[in-house]
């Protein structure tokens, strides 16, 4: 079999996943997208590839690269539409809407003044974040009308494709801390408690991450998130109300999990790996 990773650089989650290719006896070529050239008109240089693995950074490149090889029958994990649909919120919430998932209540609009009056319609506090982006980046928490006159206008002079769109969203008061649950080719295979004084929870801002015991309630929860997006390798984010109810936030598809295997105790490149090969042998 010929596997491919597709990756910006590697980090320890790649170093991860390339052990576990190993203990698979399976060699991989390393493709940087740093580096790499398609040229459309020859896509022999790809086609020989069973699988390839996608793991950029950058959400434009990691779609592109996605589009071209699934167009020239290349499997990918994950798949071109995952990525589109998990990579812009607005069509993440969408989906999970569509598909009956509960999530928190969201408005979009596309001027300051449209976006004031969306704000004032959710009440306050409310969450502003760019359409597309991660690791809780440029997220605000919206407390009155001055800090959200304040927000858009700097949003707006910034002018970038990011800032071009307002993603509304309701602050849900939880617990100090979310949860982030893995699944896996239709198996949620683990899950962590992402803690933090803050209100913003993710590992990646300081948020301490415990096991989360995966319940009926959350494992059903996460597996219908999943589909909605597509299904794959991805990890979702669920908050959590004060009278527990929970609702997906956001849907990953190029997770990071290295604070999460000792937490859980689950080999995730493990499964991760797994599932990738089934892909390349045609089996998923």
């Amino acid at each position: 079999m010929r596997v491919g990773m597709l990756l910006s650089r590697v980090r320890v989650e790649e170093k991860l996943l390339f052990q576990a290719f190993a203990k698979h006896g399976v060699e991989v070529d390393q493709i940087d997208d740093r580096k790499i050239i398609f040229d459309l008109h020859k896509p022999d240089a790809f086609t020989p590839y069973d699988v390839i693995l996608e793991r950029c950074i950058n959400h434009s490149r990691a779609l592109n690269a996605l589009e071209m090889l699934g167009a020239w029958g290349v499997p990918t994990v994950n798949t071109a539409h995952v990525a589109e649909v998990c990579g812009n919120k607005c069509s993440t919430t969408r989906a999970l809407i569509n598909a009956g998932v509960p999530s928190p209540r969201t408005l979009i609009a596309f001027t300051e003044k449209s976006a004031l009056e969306a704000i004032e319609d959710l009440g306050y506090p409310a969450v502003l974040k760019p359409a597309v982006g991660s690791w809780g980046r440029l997220i605000s928490k919206v407390n009155d009308r001055e800090a959200a006159e304040a927000i858009l206008e700097h949003k707006a002079i910034l002018g970038s494709y990011h800032h071009s769109i307002f993603y509304i969203q309701e602050f849900i008061d939880k617990p100090q801390r979310d949860i982030r649950t893995f699944v896996v080719g239709g198996e949620t295979i683990c899950g962590i408690y992402r803690t933090s004084p803050h209100w913003i929870t993710n590992t990646a801002r300081g948020g301490e991450a415990t096991n989360c015991p995966i319940t009926p309630e959350i494992d059903d929860l996460s597996l219908r998130a999943a589909e909605a997006v597509g299904g794959g390798v991805v990890a979702i984010d669920i908050l959590e109300r004060r009278n527990g109810e929970l609702l997906v936030n956001e849907v990953n598809y190029t997770m990071e999990f290295r604070n999460s295997i000792d937490t859980t105790g689950v080999d995730i490149p493990a499964k991760v790996i797994e599932y990738v090969l089934a892909v390349g042998r045609g089996e998923k």
